[in-house]
């Protein structure tokens, strides 16, 4: 046979080209998505854009904040008018509603994006799309740390994908941490980096504008939600992203909760070793957050505040030498390295999840084991009666913790202290444990929740 007559490329390879081939003959992904939040919108701007994909449904507690949305993302109109699925179906359009379950049930669906940040209500709708065949992408990493490794097992009883969200910071880690392995090299922290001081435990939905240069009404007027943001700042959800990533990658949570060290890219391999060979680590194989501040507020130079990282370890004199050879920076031993990156875009790469889901059958991380934990601490002295509000709020914030003394412990996960009364006096600074709320046992994120504790508590 002449060369010319071979068709060497008779299988598409990558992502794209599977994806392109989808739309080729005519049999996109059908996707729907809940929650269309800024997550959830960065990712619809890429969406339409994705050959191969078709958003079959949008469900949201607010339809009309979706379409204008849509339309702030550059969808034309004609591609949200669908007023059925069958209707989205056959037009290849989009069909908005409010009703979460009927999305997940719609006939055809292949993958479920799963963005309200609302823990309870993520499990919930894990567990449906499991039992109706769906692929199931958690951008709702809360409930992914209350519950993920019992997510994960149900997902693969019912032969789907669960998945964490490329684009989010733990998937991005988990990239990182599976190359290095895959590599040969042992892996000895990964992280992200974010701003922090540790005044901002203390942060309440009143004082976090403060801390980001902005005043209430400037924030209110770019529809910025102050609890959410707080959460970001209060060190809650650098814990919970750092609790997946530990579940994801069978990495160790630190014992006493994250350090939040103020360490630039330079100086990644240098600190982020264990303690016995000059760092700041107690073992290896952690997780930790670096501050892009140091203590006394000034800035970090170099620092990753958008970014992730993960330090690794030569293993080897020759493997030493290759890392001098080839540029890396390391510590001053020669013996540590480290790669980052400068960025994270959340739902502008989240394409990447759902392809992988739907092409590859394989997730963008998920939870191999339960190792990491994230346990309610009181912001300020807690009075019998009070009603906790959650992740971000005025009460409490969440600690990493190792889920072997959360479960000594019989810590509150911070997942669950939202709309929970106390039954007893809890002071700042301390830890909420199960028996200080009262907690419906029967709701679906609290059986869930107890579920998973019976079955993957370590030992």
């Amino acid at each position: 046979m002449r060369l010319d007559q071979v068709r060497v490329f008779e299988k598409p390879w990558g992502m794209y080209s599977l994806l392109k081939k989808r739309a080729d003959d005519a049999n996109p992904i059908r996707i729907g998505v809940i929650g269309a939040g800024k997550f959830g919108s960065m990712f619809l701007s890429q969406a339409r854009k994705t050959p191969g994909f078709h958003i079959y449904g949008i469900a949201d507690l607010d339809p009309g904040k979706v379409r204008t949305g849509l339309a702030d993302v550059g969808w034309p109109q004609e591609q949200y008018e669908a007023k059925s699925f069958d209707e989205a179906r056959r037009n290849v359009s989009t069909f908005i509603c409010d009703d979460a379950e009927a999305l997940i049930r719609a006939s055809g669906m292949d993958v479920i994006i799963e963005a309200t940040g609302n823990p309870a209500a993520g499990i919930q709708n894990a567990l449906m799309s499991f039992d109706q065949g769906r692929h199931f992408i958690a951008v709702n990493v809360e409930a992914d740390v209350l519950a993920g490794p019992l997510l994960a097992a149900k997902a693969k009883s019912a032969d789907v994908v669960y998945s964490l969200a490329y684009g989010d910071q733990p998937a991005l880690i988990a990239e990182m941490v599976d190359w290095a392995r895959t590599c040969g090299l042992e892996v000895v922290c990964a992280g992200k980096g974010t701003k922090y001081l540790p005044e901002y435990h203390l942060s309440t939905p009143d004082t976090v504008w403060n801390y980001y240069g902005l005043t209430a009404d400037r924030a209110r007027l770019a529809g910025m939600n102050p609890q959410m943001f707080n959460s970001f700042l209060d060190g809650t959800k650098s814990a919970i992203e750092m609790a997946a990533v530990a579940n994801a990658c069978d990495l160790v949570a630190p014992e006493n909760g994250l350090l939040f060290p103020a360490v630039g890219t330079d100086g990644l391999p240098e600190h982020l070793k264990p303690a016995g060979d000059g760092g700041l680590l107690e073992t290896t194989g952690t997780v930790e957050v670096i501050s892009s501040l140091n203590r006394n507020g000034s800035a970090v130079a170099n620092d990753l505040r958008w970014g992730v990282y993960c330090v690794f370890d030569a293993g080897s004199d020759y493997v030493e030498r290759c890392f001098a050879d080839y540029g890396l920076i390391t510590d001053g031993s020669g013996r540590y390295s480290a790669m980052y990156k400068p960025f994270h875009l959340i739902g502008l790469e989240l394409g990447i999840s759902v392809a992988s889901a739907a092409l590859r059958g394989e997730p963008t991380g998920v939870a191999q084991g339960w190792h990491g934990d994230v346990v309610a601490v009181a912001k300020k002295d807690l009075d019998p009666g009070e009603l906790l509000d959650g992740e971000g709020g005025f009460c409490v914030w969440g600690k990493l913790f190792p889920a072997r003394k959360s479960v000594t412990l019989g810590g509150l996960p911070i997942g669950l202290a939202h709309h929970v009364r106390l039954k007893r006096k809890v002071r700042q600074g301390e830890p909420l444990v199960w028996h200080d709320v009262d907690v419906d046992e029967t709701l679906d994120a609290v059986v869930v929740r107890r579920e998973m504790e019976q079955v993957f508590a370590p030992t």
